[in-house]
């Protein structure tokens, strides 16, 4: 009997952890953009943000395939300046997870952010404190459970990722080979040992990080009735 291999497990969480901290460096921000602008510029991200939930994976992947391909101009600047590629690598399978999966954290902390009351802010810049201030100290303790909640959704969205990690990064034995692909090839090669167990832990990690989003769920609403409660 074979040793049970755990590179995909491994790589999946690596990929999952580095696209969930992309996704916190370049999604809340954008996110408290969005909750505060208005206009066609705030629209067309609104839609851009949003096509990856709306597209089908494959679709998704290709379009990135061309976007970071070789031969595109984003590839070819990366190749020429770091030597590596960006397609058909761990880091392929990390920028692919942090595009399928940063909606979530988008929806998540936009809905958040909106939810707080503007005089809040209004307060905060009479008493002079500047943009970036407030934001760490008024409105992120306000609206981190909004933030934490879409940041789970990114991690459980980009660990679970097939589609387009598949056309962006392959199936590249002990490289680049993740967990639900790894799973799709044990299917393919009769390995039902193999899925089974691949599929009990992606089971067990999916069904904890359900379990710790409830979590936070309650103590939002819990939050929420105490606040509403004090305001009475």
């Amino acid at each position: 009997m074979e040793p049970l291999n755990l590179f995909p497990f491994f790589l999946s969480l690596k990929v999952a952890v580095a696209a969930t901290g992309l996704a916190a460096v370049i999604g809340i921000p954008l996110a408290y953009y969005l909750s505060r602008s208005r206009g066609k510029i705030a629209d067309f991200v609104d839609t851009l943000t949003t096509l990856p939930v709306i597209l089908p994976p494959t679709v998704l992947g290709y379009y990135l395939l061309v976007l970071l391909g070789r031969q595109s101009p984003i590839g070819k600047f990366v190749e020429e300046t770091f030597g590596t590629t960006l397609v058909f690598t761990p880091l392929g399978a990390v920028i692919a997870a942090f595009v399928v999966a940063v909606p979530f954290l988008i929806k998540s902390a936009r809905a958040a952010f909106a939810s707080i009351d503007p005089n809040l802010i209004r307060a905060a810049k009479v008493l002079g404190r500047s943009d970036w201030n407030i934001f760490l100290v008024v409105i992120l303790p306000l609206s981190w459970r909004g933030v934490a909640s879409g940041l789970m959704l990114v991690f459980a969205r980009a660990l679970g990722d097939f589609g387009a990690t598949l056309m962006v990064a392959g199936n590249i034995p002990n490289e680049t080979l993740t967990m639900p692909v790894a799973i799709y090839d044990a299917l393919l090669a009769g390995n039902h040992r193999l899925a089974n167990a691949l599929v009990m832990i992606m089971t067990v990690v999916s069904v904890s990080l359900l379990y710790m989003m409830k979590r936070v769920e309650k103590r939002m609403i819990r939050g929420d009735g105490s606040h509403a409660a004090r305001k009475d």
